[in-house]
Order: C-alpha cells, then sequence, then structure tokens
C-alpha cells in the first residue's frame, strides 16, 4: 500500500532574538524533531527522521517548510533519503514515487535547507521536485547530493528538478533524469561521465545582486557560477558520496569567509 504524507514545519521570530517553531507536524515516514543548532548558526535547527522506509513506488511525500520574515532554520536529516521499488500488481509495474519539497523564505529571513543523500537503488523510479519562493531580502543555503545506486548495483531511475524564484521572478529552474528511465546519454560525457555522485549548492544572498560571485572551476570536475540574481550555484561530480560532501563543504566554508 503506497504512502501519501505531508510534513509541515514554520520559523518564527520569538520576540526575543531567536527562532520559535509554531508548526512542527510530522506525518507518515516523515518524523521532524528539533535539534539543538550548530555552533555559530543562529536560529531553530529541525532534523527530518525517516520513521518508516520511503519512498518505495506509489508513494507521495512532501515537506514544506515556511521561515516567516526575520526568522533563521536550518534544516537537515539524521540519514540519506533511500528511493526504494514498489510492490507489483501481478504484471503490473510499480508506479513511481514522488517527492515534493516545498520552501518559502520571508524577508530578512534565512534558511540552511541541508538534508543528507537522495540514494537511487536499483528498480526504483523518483520524481522529486523542490520549489523555493524568496523575498527580495532572503537568505538561502540549498544542497542536493544525488548517488546513483547502493555500493556495487547499477541506479534506479530518478528525475530531480529544483526551482526557485526570488521577489516573484525565476531565479533557477533545472531538471536532471538519471538512470535507465532517462534520455540517452544521462552517463556520457556531456553529463555524469561515468561518475555515481552528482550535487549541488545554491546560495542566494542581497549582496550577491551588487557583487557577484566570479565564476570559476573547483577542481576537475565542480564549478562556480553566479546566477542572473542575487545568486550562486556550484555544481559537482564525484566518485562517491564522500568525495562529493568534501567538495561541497570546502566551498561552502569558502564562500561564508
Amino acid at each position: 500500500m503506497s504512502v501519501h504524507a505531508t510534513a509541515r514545519i514554520t520559523a518564527a521570530p520569538d520576540g526575543r532574538g531567536g527562532t520559535a517553531l509554531p508548526v512542527l507536524e510530522s506525518d507518515g515516514p516523515l518524523a521532524l524533531r528539533r535539534t539543538r543548532p550548530a555552533t555559530g548558526r543562529p536560529g531553530a535547527r529541525v532534523t527530518v527522521v525517516g520513521a518508516m522506509s520511503a519512498p518505495l513506488g506509489g508513494d507521495r511525500l512532501a515537506l514544506e517548510a515556511v521561515v516567516r520574515d526575520g526568522a533563521a532554520l536550518t534544516v537537515d536529516a539524521a540519514a540519506a533519503t533511500i528511493a526504494l521499488p514498489g510492490h507489483r500488481a501481478g504484471d503490473e509495474p510499480a508506479d513511481h514515487a514522488g517527492y515534493d519539497t516545498r520552501l518559502t523564505v520571508g524577508e530578512g529571513a534565512a534558511l540552511h535547507w541541508l538534508p543528507e543523500q537522495l540514494i537511487s537503488v536499483t528498480g526504483s523510479d523518483l520524481r522529486a521536485h523542490t520549489r523555493v519562493e524568496l523575498a527580495p531580502t532572503a537568505r538561502l543555503v540549498l544542497r542536493e547530493e544525488l548517488i546513483l545506486g547502493r555500493h556495487g548495483e547499477a541506479p534506479g531511475t530518478l528525475t530531480t528538478r529544483l526551482t526557485v524564484h526570488h521577489d516573484g521572478r525565476p531565479l533557477l529552474d533545472q531538471q536532471l533524469a538519471l538512470g535507465p528511465g532517462a534520455p540517452g546519454g544521462w552517463d556520457g560525457g556531456a553529463v555524469l561521465g561515468g561518475h555515481r555522485a552528482v550535487g549541488q549548492l545554491l546560495l542566494v544572498r542581497p549582496e550577491f545582486e551588487e557583487k557577484p560571485v566570479a565564476p570559476r572551476l573547483l577542481g576537475d570536475t565542480a564549478v562556480l557560477t553566479p546566477l542572473a540574481g542575487p545568486g550562486a550555484l556550484v555544481t559537482a561530480l564525484a566518485p562517491d558520496a564522500r568525495a562529493l560532501r568534501r567538495v561541497l563543504d570546502e566551498v561552502l566554508a569558502e564562500l561564508h569567509r
């Protein structure tokens, strides 16, 4: 039986210089826990804990986060998300799984969206879409890491899309399709080039509007690109999850400095 679940987070100023969580609503496999913020990171922190195996074929999961004006929120995860095959009814193929993430960040607010890796398992079919709405002075750090298969196995089919609007205007809209159900060439030199891990890091800051970052290569398989607006995008390939995280962490630390 497939699972339909929507978890919700709302962060708001608490009136004492901090951030409260008036809404922290878990659902289905998405269990939300308030945790201690990392040293030096303001605001509230929520960790997503997997309460059951998900997403499986046929599941429809959604996670919504609203950061109200002046609040600061970090959302991370306790473990990787593993896209698994669904159950078949007779000879019918299993339906795809869906995972929608909807993020809204208000004026003077900040969101660090730092989930763990998404692992695409053989036989799975996941379609994930992240939608972000940013106020003019909002700040965002968003990390996405995709791992193609567990150790020694081929990946499933994975389609991800990231859509970001800033002040009501498009800032970024891109889609990536990988695995046996994707168009031909997804593993070729123009896309993955044989790598098993692909990730991106999106940073949106008001100061990038006046002083955009300079584009540059970050080693052999990563690049930093300014966007047409207050944003910068890092795209990286790596042989495995550990190497990918190292690249993204290094550039994030550099940009913070």
